[in-house]
């Protein structure tokens, strides 16, 4: 029992790491060795782990998927009403500045996506899990008698999933803030559902 959570541990180090280097460098620019030198070990103790650097890059990518949804669906779960869902969904959602970190991280391996099937299989789970969140509060907003939606609510969620992520680039690269975002998505939400969150 010991040893696997040392193995945890360690690996949950190189996962640190491999973060580290991938926002200090890019992508394409981290190497085995940036890897190893953040976490204090050799390019061998790293290879223990992992196969290769990929491996390790994915992992650190699906970590970081899997903690960027649980706080959004957990952000979301803490209120009954679903104007104040819609809000939490909309803000948790939206990086809030060019250092927040989760979301540059993910963002910073999205190209990937393109080239590598496991990595674009990961991403679709990504987009999948975020436009249910918006669905249920969106369904739950019109069983609630708030929301009166313009569109199937799958197909209006899909649409603020993607004003989200078109505008994300903006808060990352520092040419738009959170806020600014944030009242962007409340116009397109009182739009599709004739509910004005800023109100």
């Amino acid at each position: 029992m010991a040893r696997r959570k040392d193995q945890d541990g360690r690996r949950a180090q190189l996962g640190e790491a491999a973060a580290h280097a991938l926002l200090s460098r890019g992508l394409e620019g981290v190497r085995l060795r940036d890897v190893a030198e953040a976490a204090g070990v050799t390019p061998a103790a790293v290879l223990y782990y992992y196969d290769d650097l990929d491996a390790l890059m994915y992992e650190t990518f699906q970590q970081a998927i899997e903690r960027f949804c649980r706080d959004r669906e957990e952000a979301a779960e803490r209120h009954e009403d679903a104007r104040e869902r819609l809000r939490t969904c909309i803000a948790s959602g939206v990086a809030d500045g060019p250092d927040d970190r989760l979301p540059r991280l993910l963002f910073e391996y999205w190209p990937r996506t393109l080239r590598d099937p496991k990595a674009a299989a990961l991403d679709s789970a990504l987009s999948e899990r975020q436009v249910a969140v918006y669905q249920a509060v969106l369904v739950l907003g019109a069983a609630q008698g708030h929301f009166t939606l313009t569109d199937p609510p799958r197909l209006v969620a899909a649409n603020l999933l993607a004003m989200e992520d078109g505008y994300q680039m903006d808060v990352l690269s520092g040419r738009r803030t959170h806020a600014e975002v944030v009242q962007a998505l409340y116009a397109y939400a009182r739009a599709t559902t004739g509910c004005a969150l800023d109100g």
